[in-house]
C-alpha cells in the first residue's frame, strides 16, 4: 500500500482492510509517519511525537473496532500518561499526566495506534490555533490562512490526509469550527455522551464535549460508539441508543422538518460565502424530501454571547490560578490569556453562579424552537477561514495589556462593558457555535461548499439533547447526495 491508496480509504476502510490481513499495523502506521514528516514542516499540526509508543504498540496484537487504525490526541483533555499536555501553553509544558483519560483508554481499547498529540491555541481559547509555545497551524487548503481553532492541529492532520479522523474537543465551536475551514465532518456529542474522566467530571461546566474531525460520517458515528458510556466518576451520561451510532448512518433520517437561518445571533456581519453555503444547503434538502423553511431559535444571542464569556473568563482565571498554585509562573501565559484571567478573577462568586443559572432560560427558548422542528441549520462561522495572524491583537492594544496586567483593574474592566465588547469582538466571526454548548446539544459542521480561492466553508445542524442518531443519518444522506471525500487540498 502507498500514500495514495491509504488516502482512498476512511479509518473503517484501513480497519476492515487490517482484519483481513492485508496490510498491517505497522505499514499503516509508517504511511502516516512519511505523510506528517512530509506536510508537519509547513502545517504545524502535529506538536508531540509519540512515535516510540507508536512503534511498540504496533508489535502488539491488535484488536478492536479500529484495530491498526493511525490516531491523534489532542493536546488537551485527551491525556497519554507519562507524555505531557500542555494545552498549549508555556506554563503547562511539564505537566504529565500520571494515567491515560478515559477518552484516550477507549481509542486503545479500540486498536488504534496513538503517534502524536495535535496542536492547540493557549487552553483550547481562540477559535484559531496559534500559540507562542508551538507557534502557527496552517490550512492544508490555503496555508496563508488558520484552519481555525482550538482543534486546528487535529484537523489540518486530516484534511492533509496524516490520519483518516483524530481527537477533538468542542468547549464554543472547537469541533465545528476546524472541521468547517478545513473541508470535514465535525460532530459535537450532547454533553453527558461522552465523558472527559478520571483527570476532571465536566469541563467547562459541562459546556465541552470531546469527539472527533474525520473525513467520512461512518468515521465519526463508529467512533462515538467507541467514544460513548460512561466515565469513571463522570456526574451523568446520556443514555445510549437502542441501536449503533454506526448503524445510524446507514439508514434513511426520514422527511425531517429543518427551520433554517443565516442572520447573525450578535446582529454582527455574515460572509456571502456563508449565506450563501445556508441557502444551497436548503436547497439540497428540500431536493432530498425534507421539510425546510426560514426559521430559529428565539433566543437573545447577545444573552448567549455573554453567558459564554463569563463562563470563559470565570474558567480560565480557575486554570491560570490552579496551575500557579502547582508551580507554574503566572508570566509564561500569554497576554490574552492573562488579561481574560484578570477579568474573571475580579468577578464575584454570586455574577458567575446567576450567569450560569441563565442557561436554563436559553435552554427553555430552545425548547420551543424543537417543538415545531427537528433540527436547525444555520453557517457554522460567519465568514470563511481568515489569514495567519489576522486575529492577533494590535500592538497599541498590547502596550495597554501590559499596563493593565500590573494593576488590579480586572472589576474596572468588567463594569467598564468590557465582556460585552469581548463577547461581539471575540465571537463576531463564529457566532453561531456556542448555543450549543450552553444547551448540552448535539451539532455537527457538514462540509458543503467551497469559494472560488478554494477554502471550505461548512453547513452547520443543531438538534435537541440526545439526537446524534439524527444528526448522523443526515449527514449520511448529505453525504451520499453531495460527496466531499475525494475532494483534497492541493498540499
Amino acid at each position: 500500500m502507498d500514500h495514495r491508496e491509504y488516502r482512498k480509504q476512511d479509518a473503517v476502510g484501513l480497519a476492515a482492510l487490517h482484519a483481513e490481513g492485508a496490510v498491517d499495523a505497522a505499514t499503516l502506521l509508517g504511511l502516516a509517519q512519511a505523510r506528517l514528516a512530509e506536510v508537519n514542516p509547513l502545517l504545524n499540526a502535529v506538536c508531540i511525537d509519540m512515535r516510540e509508543l507508536a512503534a511498540r504498540q504496533v508489535q502488539q496484537s491488535l484488536k478492536g473496532a479500529f484495530a491498526g487504525v493511525p490516531f491523534l490526541i489532542k493536546d488537551i483533555i485527551q491525556d497519554y500518561a507519562g507524555v505531557p499536555t500542555t494545552s498549549g501553553s508555556r506554563a503547562l509544558r511539564d505537566v504529565r499526566p500520571a494515567q491515560h483519560a478515559d477518552y484516550t483508554q477507549r481509542v486503545l481499547n479500540a486498536g488504534m495506534v496513538i503517534f502524536g498529540k495535535t496542536a492547540t491555541p493557549e487552553l483550547a481559547l481562540k477559535g484559531v490555533t496559534e500559540s507562542v509555545l508551538w507557534g502557527a497551524t496552517r490550512n492544508p487548503w490555503h496555508p496563508d490562512h488558520t484552519p481555525g481553532g482550538s482543534s486546528g492541529g487535529a484537523a489540518a492532520a486530516v484534511a492533509a490526509g496524516v490520519v483518516p479522523m483524530a481527537g477533538a474537543n468542542d468547549g464554543g465551536g472547537s469541533i465545528r469550527i476546524p472541521a468547517s475551514h478545513c473541508g470535514l465532518f465535525g460532530l459535537r456529542p450532547s454533553r453527558g455522551r461522552v465523558p472527559v474522566t478520571p483527570g476532571i467530571g465536566e469541563q467547562w461546566e459541562g459546556a465541552s464535549s470531546d469527539g472527533v474531525v474525520s473525513r467520512s460520517v461512518r468515521d465519526s458515528a463508529r467512533m462515538l460508539d467507541v467514544l460513548s458510556g460512561p466515565g469513571r466518576g463522570a456526574p451523568f451520561h446520556v443514555a445510549s441508543p437502542a441501536g449503533s451510532f454506526e448503524s445510524a448512518a446507514a439508514r434513511e433520517p426520514g422527511r425531517l422538518r429543518i427551520g433554517w437561518s443565516s442572520r447573525s445571533p450578535i446582529d454582527g456581519s455574515v460572509d456571502p460565502e456563508c449565506v450563501a453555503t445556508v441557502e444551497q444547503t436548503a436547497k439540497a434538502l428540500e431536493a432530498l424530501g425534507h421539510e425546510v423553511s426560514e426559521a430559529e431559535p428565539q433566543v437573545d444571542g447577545m444573552l448567549v454571547a455573554r453567558a459564554f464569556l463569563t463562563l470563559y473568563c470565570g474558567q480560565v482565571a480557575a486554570s491560570v490560578d490552579s496551575a500557579v498554585a502547582q508551580g507554574a509562573r503566572v508570566s509564561d501565559f500569554e497576554p490574552d490569556t492573562r488579561t481574560l484571567a484578570l477579568i474573571g478573577r475580579s468577578m464575584p462568586a454570586s455574577e458567575y453562579i446567576i450567569m450560569r443559572q441563565r442557561w436554563n432560560e436559553i435552554c427553555q427558548a430552545v425548547a420551543g424552537f424543537y417543538e415545531h422542528f427537528d433540527l436547525w441549520l444555520s453557517p457554522t462561522v460567519a465568514a470563511p477561514p481568515v489569514r495567519i495572524g489576522a486575529l492577533d491583537t494590535p500592538p497599541m492594544m498590547r502596550i495597554l495589556q501590559r499596563t493593565v496586567l500590573r494593576l488590579p483593574v480586572g472589576g474596572l474592566l468588567r463594569k467598564s462593558g468590557m465582556v460585552d465588547r469581548l463577547a461581539f469582538e471575540s465571537l463576531e466571526k463564529t457566532p453561531f457555535t456556542q448555543l450549543a454548548n450552553l444547551t448540552g446539544q448535539p451539532a455537527m459542521s457538514v462540509p458543503m461548499h467551497w469559494t472560488a480561492e478554494g477554502l471550505p466553508v461548512g453547513a452547520q445542524f443543531t438538534g435537541p439533547w440526545g439526537s446524534e442518531e439524527t444528526l448522523i443519518a443526515l449527514a449520511a444522506q448529505l453525504e451520499a447526495a453531495h460527496p466531499w471525500f475525494d475532494r483534497r487540498p492541493p498540499l
